[in-house]
C-alpha cells in the first residue's frame, strides 16, 4: 500500500502522539506529515487537517494539539454518523464534522483530569467530572468507535484497504487479600473471633474455625480454580500481588515473604505474567520501590507491569513514580468507583505528559470492568453485573478493540456474599473462548 500524507500547519509532539497511535497502532499503515500546503495538493492520498484541501479527507482544527499546557475550556458536543462527538464544527466545507485529532488527544491524555477537581474519598479524580460521563457516555468506548467509523470512511474515500484489529480480551486479577481466614497472625486472628462474637456472627466463627483446623477450604483460596479454568479456556492470566511490607487498613494481605503467599507468587508466576499492585501509600517516600524489590526476589522475575491498589493514580505524580521504578505497563486507567471507559477506549496507549509535553515509555492499559465496583459500588447483582459486562464487551468486539477485565480471588471464591460470582466468570470465560 502506498504512503498515507497528512498535512497539517505546524506539527507538535502532541499530533505526532495522535497520529502515531492512530496509524501506526490502531491501522497500522505507513504515513508521511508535511507541513508544505503546495506538496500535499498533489497527492493522491491525503489527509489535511485544518484546511480543506481539494480531493482530500478533511478534518477541521480547534488549536488544542497547537497550546501548551493546561487551558480550562468548554468541551461542546454533537453528533456524526449517529456517534456522539466532541469538538464539533459548523462548516460543512470539512469531510468530518469535529477535530478528530484534539478529541483524540483530550481523552486519551486525560487532559481534564489536570483541571482543578474534588476528588473522591480515596483522593482520586471522579469520574462525575469527566466528560464521558456528564454525557452519558461513560459505558460506551467512545474513542474506538470514532476509529472504527474514520477506517470505514479512509477505506470507502481512498479505496485503500485496512485490515481490521482483532478483538483481544485480557483476563486479569488483583491479589490483595489471599485468603479470609489463614495465615492473619494471633493478633489479628483473635480480633477478629471478638467481632464475630460480638456481632453475634456463629456462622463465621464456625466457618473460621473449620478452616483453621484445615477442614475446609479457605473461601478466598480460588487460584487452582482460576489455574483450570484458564487452561481450559485457553487465556494467559496477569496477576497483580499486594506486596505491602505492613498490613493497615486499606492493605490487608498477608506479607508477600510470608511462606504461604511466597508459594501463591512463585505458582502464580509460572502460569502467567505478575505484576505490582502498590500498596494504598505507596506514593509515598521509597515504598513503591521496597514493594517492587521483594515481589522480584520473591517471583524470581523482574517485574515491569502494575495496577495502583484502589486505582489511586493522578496524573502525572504515580504515571512519572511508574517510570521511576522501571515500569514499562500500567494497568489502572479506569475507575475505581464506576463502570465503564475511562479514557474512551479499551486499546492501550502511551502516557503522554502535558507538563514536559512529551511522549514517554510508559504505555497505560485500560479496563471497563471491575468485580468489586459493580459489587460495592454498583450493588449489582453477579447476573447483572455480567450482563453489563457483556454489554460493553460486544462493543468492543465490533470495533476490533482490547477488553481487560480486573476480577479478584476473594470474589471468585467461595464466600457467600459473592454467589454466582464464580459460575457467572465461568461463563463468561466460556464465551469469550468462542472468539480466539
Amino acid at each position: 500500500m502506498d504512503t498515507l500524507v497528512i498535512y497539517a500547519p505546524h506539527t507538535s509532539n502532541r499530533l505526532n502522539f495522535v497520529l502515531e497511535w492512530l496509524f501506526k497502532e490502531r491501522f497500522h499503515i505507513a504515513y508521511r506529515l508535511t507541513n508544505n500546503e503546495q506538496e500535499a495538493a498533489g497527492e493522491s492520498l491525503l489527509i489535511s487537517y485544518g484546511k480543506a484541501l481539494p480531493s482530500s479527507i478533511s478534518i477541521p482544527d480547534n488549536g488544542l494539539l497547537w497550546q501548551k499546557g493546561i487551558s480550562s475550556h468548554e468541551v461542546k458536543s454533537g453528533a456524526w454518523n449517529d456517534l456522539p462527538i466532541i469538538y464539533p464544527v459548523d462548516n460543512s466545507d470539512f469531510t468530518i464534522p469535529f477535530d478528530l485529532f484534539s478529541a483524540l488527544f483530550f481523552l486519551l491524555s486525560r487532559y481534564e483530569e489536570y483541571y482543578p477537581y474534588k476528588p473522591d474519598k480515596h483522593e482520586r479524580y471522579p469520574a462525575q467530572a469527566s466528560v464521558l460521563y456528564k454525557n452519558g457516555w461513560l459505558q460506551r468506548p467512545l474513542v474506538d468507535e470514532w476509529v472504527a467509523a474514520f477506517r470505514v470512511l479512509l477505506q470507502a474515500k481512498m479505496g485503500i484497504k485496512i485490515e481490521s484489529s482483532q478483538f483481544l480480551f485480557i483476563p486479569t486479577y488483583d491479589i490483595d487479600m489471599a485468603y479470609s481466614y489463614l495465615h492473619k497472625g494471633a493478633m489479628r486472628m483473635i480480633g477478629a473471633y471478638i467481632r464475630a462474637f460480638l456481632k453475634f456472627d456463629f456462622r463465621q466463627i464456625n466457618e473460621r474455625t473449620n478452616v483453621l483446623k484445615r477442614k475446609q477450604k479457605d473461601p478466598y483460596d480460588s487460584f487452582r480454580w482460576l489455574r483450570q479454568l484458564h487452561k481450559e479456556y485457553g487465556f494467559k492470566p496477569t496477576y497483580f500481588i499486594l506486596s505491602a511490607l505492613a498490613p493497615g487498613k486499606f492493605d490487608k494481605n498477608i506479607h508477600p515473604e510470608h511462606p504461604a503467599m511466597v508459594r501463591i507468587i512463585k505458582n502464580l508466576a509460572k502460569e502467567g505474567a505478575v505484576g505490582i499492585h502498590p500498596s494504598y501509600y505507596s506514593g509515598q517516600g521509597d515504598t513503591m520501590s521496597k514493594e517492587k524489590e521483594v515481589l522480584e526476589q520473591v517471583s524470581g522475575k523482574k517485574t515491569e507491569i502494575s495496577r495502583q491498589h484502589y486505582i489511586r493514580h493522578k496524573a502525572p505524580d504515580t504515571w512519572r513514580l511508574c517510570i521511576k521504578n522501571g515500569i514499562k505497563d500500567d494497568f489502572s486507567m479506569g475507575y475505581g468507583a464506576h463502570l465503564g471507559f475511562r479514557a474512551g477506549t479499551g486499546s492501550s496507549f502511551k502516557w503522554y505528559d502535558i507538563e514536559n509535553e512529551t511522549i514517554t515509555s510508559l504505555r497505560l492499559h485500560p479496563f471497563c470492568f471491575m468485580d468489586s465496583t459493580a459489587h460495592y459500588e454498583g450493588k449489582l447483582s453477579a447476573t447483572d453485573a455480567f450482563a453489563k459486562l457483556d454489554e460493553m464487551s460486544k462493543k468492543l468486539e465490533r470495533c476490533g478493540s482490547v477488553l481487560v477485565t480486573v476480577f479478584h480471588n476473594f470474589i471468585l471464591g467461595t464466600d457467600n456474599e459473592f454467589k454466582g460470582w464464580r459460575h457467572g466468570y465461568e461463563n463468561f470465560m466460556h464465551e469469550k473462548s468462542k472468539l480466539h
